[in-house]
């Protein structure tokens, strides 16, 4: 029965996009160990107690939570809870979840435009270079599509059906994912309401009745926990992490919302150099001068010593920490200022072409435009048939949100996967329809086919000539030329004979998809950058702004190795450039010769995703030993002055830990009297307090800090903190001759190494008894 209904039922060509999708965002996510670090300490967190859970705590005392809606968290904390808490563990709801959209891509195209369009339109998802990217992380956007994706479906469903149920569980299902990510959510919401207007069968009264329904179930769910949250009496929840005014309606419509929009990050986020003072509404004036000036004199400093790359640090998933990884208006192609804030070009109608964003999600984007022509050429008022609706529909999710990201002062590339559906969807159907129109020689539509390979091969060009000095011109002048021979068969084809026609739109085809599936396969080959993924050939390098594309490609091996642009935490040392190069030095061999020792080394951190917490910090057993060894029956092991210092301790050891702050230090978590009654009830008595760095404050003249060190002994480093000196040490008794790589890849993994990485986490520890 079940072979029967293969042969009948499946479709084994989506099979095989669905697996090669499933390849794109799974292969390897096992050797990434801490991913996007802010997101794996929250679900740390919420392993812990349902209290945490529900909130999203970012640490075990749910002091704050994490700058976004918990609902992906609370997957991830299931997925964890049934596989353990690893790297690949909280990637996997996402990289099903992009699986899933190609799927439901593929059930959304098929009813009106046929298998052919749907199999293009899933193959077109599949290898949105973004949408894999981002699905090889545990960052909110993929699940966020996904969702999306099922609310359109159950939307058609239930005009298909002639059903309310199916229609007002669409919007509530739009609901659940504004408790993902907040108003970008809502950037759909008008592509839905039009779509039901035009395709429903209902008279005008019962659309109004329906739509008014859909709204109060739309607005219900989407403010069901804000509403929970905010009523809760504020000492008896965490303080909600960005937000400004420990609102989850203001982190929605300030931080998560306007402030994309305008750049404007006053409420909340982080920042690098000058522009972090702007962050700290609730903080005082004295602290934020103080702490703003060291922050530029350290970043100075670490600029001129690093030599400036950023993609071995982790950049925060909201904007900068402060700890200077990474920086805006770096990398275009070549390393080279891209304008805009991190790295996002310049403001216009023409961004999302230009080389800083275009290699995310614009690839098949003129394609999808010049088909939108083809598809609605035959509307008339009276005339508007189940296919103009449904483009009507893609081009008004696929508009609003290309002007968003147009004018947007404040987004990642990874937001572009929300380009991704329409555009896929648009490709598929359109390339469907040009075709038809094509071969029964419909006048001037007839010619839409080869204008648009041609314009799609030619943009593909522009994308691969920025990188002629990385991957070669081959690959550019290869995607031009068969572009040119689709194009020029094709007319051929039209005017004489039919005969080029299947050579014709092989030829198209492959020029139209080497790019995006090159670009696809970046994050395997390449690697990538697990808090701000992007797609590219120079992801990995990052010569730039944290991994912005482009980077130079010269200086790949030393992002692998985990250096920071910016400030380092005090007392920690990355494993950089510099550090192996001295390795190198000592066995005869330079860094910059590409030796097979290199080649190893970056083929090793290619696969881990540069996953490990900001600064570099790796669990110390000397650190975890003596804190456990001196807790006389604290309730935390100690508490942290940021996440990264916190998170090997809470994720690798699955010890409780107090994080003092959130995100950044605009978010007034503690106080002294908060800290001293911690003390005074035994709940705590250690303190590690760092310098910067993994989204923690230059906290050295906080009042709570000055209280800390006023009343607290330090306890000395050798004591309680593995040195360079000390690893160095033990790699050689316990490896003696062994390969300087293998030292080194175990670093990348969050394991410590025999050169710069001095582990424990930074800064210095202090030990409070009242």
């Amino acid at each position: 029965m079940i072979k029967k209904w293969f042969k009948s039922r499946a479709d084994v060509p989506l099979i095989i996009i669905m697996l090669i999708s499933a390849i794109l965002n799974g292969y390897n996510i096992w050797q990434d160990k801490y991913v996007n670090t802010y997101y794996t300490t929250a679900v740390a967190s919420m392993l812990e107690n349902f209290h945490n859970f529900f909130f999203a705590s970012l640490d075990s005392a749910g002091s704050v939570t994490v700058d976004k809606p918990p609902v992906v968290f609370w997957i991830q904390t299931a997925s964890a809870y049934i596989f353990g808490l690893h790297g690949w563990s909280v990637i996997l709801p996402q990289a099903l979840a992009q699986v899933g959209s190609v799927l439901l891509v593929y059930l959304l195209v098929k009813p009106s435009f046929g298998t052919m369009a749907a199999r293009l339109a899933a193959f077109a998802m599949a290898t949105t270079p973004i949408a894999v990217a981002v699905s090889r992380t545990n960052n909110i956007d993929a699940m966020l599509v996904f969702t999306l994706l099922l609310a359109t479906w159950l939307l058609f469903r239930g005009i298909r059906n002639h059903k309310m149920g199916p229609i007002l569980w669409a919007f509530a299902v739009v609901g659940i994912a504004f408790n993902e990510k907040m108003l970008q959510a809502y950037m759909v919401v008008p592509a839905l309401g039009l779509f039901y207007l035009l395709a429903s069968q209902f008279n005008w009264k019962r659309k109004t009745i329906t739509l008014a329904a859909s709204a109060v179930v739309l607005m219900a769910v989407s403010l069901s926990w804000a509403v929970v949250v905010d009523s809760t009496p504020a000492d008896q929840r965490p303080y909600m992490g960005s937000s400004g005014t420990n609102s989850v309606l203001n982190l929605a419509f300030g931080y998560n919302g306007l402030s994309r929009l305008t750049g404007d990050r006053g409420t909340g986020g982080g920042a690098g150099g000058g522009q972090r003072s702007e962050w700290r509404q609730n903080a005082s004036t004295n602290s934020d001068t103080n702490s703003d000036q060291a922050q530029k004199a350290t970043s100075s400093d670490s600029t001129a010593t690093t030599g400036g790359n950023a993609t071995g640090g982790q950049m925060p998933p909201g904007g900068f920490s402060g700890n200077g990884q990474g920086g805006p208006g770096s990398g275009g192609p070549g390393g080279n200022s891209s304008g805009g804030m991190f790295g996002t070009g310049e403001k216009g109608p023409l961004r999302l072409f230009q080389s800083a964003l275009s290699g995310q999600a614009s690839w098949l984007l003129p394609f999808a435009l010049i088909a939108s022509i083809g598809l609605l050429a035959g509307i008339r008022r009276r005339n508007i048939t189940q296919k103009h609706k449904e483009a009507i529909f893609w081009l008004a999710w696929l508009i609003p949100v290309a002007a968003f990201f147009s004018v947007a002062g404040f987004f990642h590339h990874y937001y572009l996967i929300m380009l991704a559906p329409p555009i896929a969807a648009l490709f598929g159907a359109g390339f469907v329809e040009l075709w038809e129109q094509y071969r029964e020689r419909s006048g001037w539509l007839s010619w839409l086919l080869p204008a648009a390979v041609l314009a799609t091969s030619v943009f593909s060009w522009f994308v691969l000539q920025n990188y002629n000095d990385t991957i070669g011109s081959g690959w550019s002048i290869a995607v031009l030329i068969l572009g040119i021979i689709g194009t020029a068969l094709l007319i051929v084809a039209r005017l004489k004979s039919e005969k080029l026609t299947r050579y014709a739109i092989i030829a198209s085809v492959l020029a139209m998809f080497i790019g995006p599936v090159y670009w696809a396969l970046t994050p395997i080959t390449y690697g990538g950058n697990s808090m701000i993924p992007q797609a590219g050939p120079t992801q990995f390098g990052g010569g730039g702004g944290g991994g912005m594309p482009g980077g130079n490609f010269g200086n790949r091996g030393q992002g692998a190795n985990g250096q920071a642009n910016g400030q380092q935490p005090e007392g920690t040392q990355t494993n950089n450039q510099s550090n192996n190069a001295e390795q190198s030095s000592s066995d005869g061999i330079t860094s910059s010769t590409g030796t097979s020792t290199d080649r190893e080394q970056r083929s090793s951190t290619r696969s881990r995703g540069m996953g490990r917490p900001n600064g570099g910090q790796s669990l110390d057993q000397k650190t975890l030993s003596y804190l456990q060894k001196h807790n006389t029956g604290e309730t935390y092991l100690f508490a942290a002055s940021n996440y990264s210092t916190a998170a090997p301790y809470m994720i690798e050891a699955g010890q409780k830990v107090i994080i003092m702050n959130g995100f950044v230090s605009s978010d007034p978590v503690y106080t002294v009297d908060k800290i001293k009654a911690l003390v005074e009830s035994g709940q705590v008595k250690y303190f590690m307090i760092s310098g910067g760095g993994g989204g923690g404050p230059e906290s050295d003249n906080s009042e709570v800090t000055a209280w800390i060190k006023e009343h607290g002994k330090v306890i000395p480093t050798d004591e309680w903190k593995t040195t360079t000196g000390e690893t160095s040490t033990n790699a050689e008794a316990s490896n003696s001759g062994s390969d300087t790589t293998n030292s080194n890849s175990n670093a990348q993994d969050g394991q410590g190494g025999p050169v710069g990485d001095e582990r424990g986490g930074s800064g210095t520890l202090y030990e409070i008894t009242l």
